[in-house]
C-alpha cells in the first residue's frame, strides 16, 4: 500500500490569462488530496472517493468508466474526477512500462472539488506518484509535474496550463509563464479564503474568455493587463526577504494588484454574485486585498489579512459557506505510507 498526499492552492496572481502564456503566481496551502493505491492481479481499476463529494462514491472498470457513481451532485463534477483520476492511472502506466496494471485506489480530500483550489491537480500529482511508486517506479519530481500537466491537458481537451499540477508537485509560491516553470522564494503570506458551497464549469468559463479574447481587441487587452499584475507582483515577492515576516507595506501592495486583478477577471465574465459578495465583505473587514481564486463561477475567494477580521467577517457572511486561513504547504507532494 502506498499512500501519497499533494496540497492545493490559491492564485495570488493569473489565472485564465495564464492559459495564452502569461504568467502566473499560485501558491500551495495546506489543504490536501491524499490517494491511497494498491496494486491489483487483474487489469481492473477500483476508485473510491468519500470525500470529493457530498456522499462519496465508488465504481470499478477494466479499462473506462462503464457507469457513474450515484451521488447527489452534477454529473460534471462526477465526471471530472473518474476522468482524472482515469488519467492519472494511465500516466502512470505508461511511466512505468505497465500498460495492464490495475489498482485499487481510494481518494481522500480536504479540497472541495471544482471549487478553483486546485482538487483535480492534488488528485492527479498524489495519483500518480502513489501509482508509480506502487509499481516500484518513483518518478523525480519535474517528471510527475509534466505528467500531470498532460494528465489534466487530455481530460480539460487542452485548455490546461502547468500551473496548478507544477504548484502541487513542488509546494510553495511558483511561476508559471508557458512551459516556463519555477519556484518562487516568498515570506509567509496570510491568506484567507472564503468557499460559497458551489462550484464553476472549468471548461465552459474558460471558453468564455476565449471567445472574448477572440471576438474584443479589449478582452485580448485585459488579459494582457492581468500578465503585467503578475509581473508587477512577482517583482515585489523578489524584493521581499524570504525569511522575515512580510511588511505592511508589502502586504498592502500586493493587495492592491489583487483588487485589480478581480476587477479584470470580472470584467471577462468568470465572477459571481456571492464571489463578489465574499471578496466584497472581506475587503470591508479590512484586508489588504481579495479576489475570485481559480476559474470562477462560484467557488473560492483569497484575500490577505494577517488579522482574524476577515476571517469572522466571512463566517457570518451569507453567500459563505466555509471560510478558514490557508498557510503555505511548502514541501509539495509528499509520501505519507509506502
Amino acid at each position: 500500500m502506498t499512500v501519497v498526499s499533494a496540497p492545493g492552492k490559491v492564485y495570488l496572481f493569473g489565472e485564465h490569462a495564464v492559459v495564452y502564456g502569461e504568467p502566473a503566481v499560485p501558491c500551495a496551502i495546506e489543504k490536501r488530496a491524499t490517494v491511497t493505491v494498491e496494486p491489483r492481479d487483474d487489469g481492473h481499476v477500483r476508485v473510491e472517493a468519500q470525500d470529493l463529494t457530498l456522499n462519496g462514491f465508488a465504481v470499478e472498470y477494466a479499462d473506462s468508466p462503464a457507469s457513474g457513481p450515484d451521488v447527489d451532485v452534477p454529473k460534471p463534477l462526477i465526471e471530472a474526477a473518474t476522468g482524472y483520476v482515469d488519467a492519472a492511472v494511465e500516466q502512470a502506466r505508461d511511466a512505468a512500462d505497465a500498460p495492464a496494471a490495475g489498482f485499487d485506489i481510494s481518494v481522500d480530500s480536504e479540497i472541495p472539488l471544482g471549487a478553483g483550489l486546485g482538487s483535480s491537480a492534488a488528485v492527479v500529482v498524489a495519483g500518480i506518484d502513489a501509482a508509480t511508486r506502487a509499481l516500484g517506479e518513483p518518478l523525480d519530481r519535474r517528471e510527475l509535474a509534466d505528467r500531470a500537466y498532460q494528465a489534466e491537458y487530455d481530460v480539460q481537451d487542452g485548455q490546461a496550463s502547468r500551473a496548478d499540477t507544477f504548484c502541487s508537485t513542488m509546494g510553495g509560491a511558483v511561476r508559471v509563464e508557458g512551459d516556463d516553470c519555477s519556484r518562487l522564494e516568498t515570506p509567509e503570506l496570510p491568506f484567507v479564503v472564503g468557499f460559497d458551497g458551489g462550484a464553476g464549469d472549468t471548461g465552459q468559463l474558460v471558453a468564455g474568455v476565449r471567445s472574448l479574447r477572440d471576438r474584443y481587441d479589449f478582452a485580448a487587452d485585459t488579459v494582457d493587463a492581468i500578465g503585467d499584475i503578475v509581473r508587477e507582483g512577482e517583482s515585489l515577492l523578489a524584493a521581499a526577504d524570504p525569511e522575515s515576516d512580510p511588511s505592511a507595506e508589502l502586504i498592502g501592495e500586493l493587495g492592491e494588484l489583487m483588487d485589480i486583478n478581480h476587477g479584470l477577471l470580472s470584467a471577462l465574465g468568470v465572477s459571481s454574485r456571492s464571489l463578489d459578495t465574499m471578496v466584497w465583505a472581506a475587503r470591508e473587514a479590512g484586508a489588504d486585498g481579495a479576489k475570485l481564486t481559480g476559474a470562477g463561477g462560484g467557488g473560492c475567494i483569497v484575500a490577505l489579512d494577517a488579522t482574524t477580521e476577515t476571517e469572522t467577517s466571512l463566517q457570518y457572511t451569507p453567500d459563505c459557506e466555509q471560510a478558514f486561513r490557508a498557510e503555505l504547504a511548502t514541501d509539495g507532494v509528499r509520501v505519507e505510507d509506502e
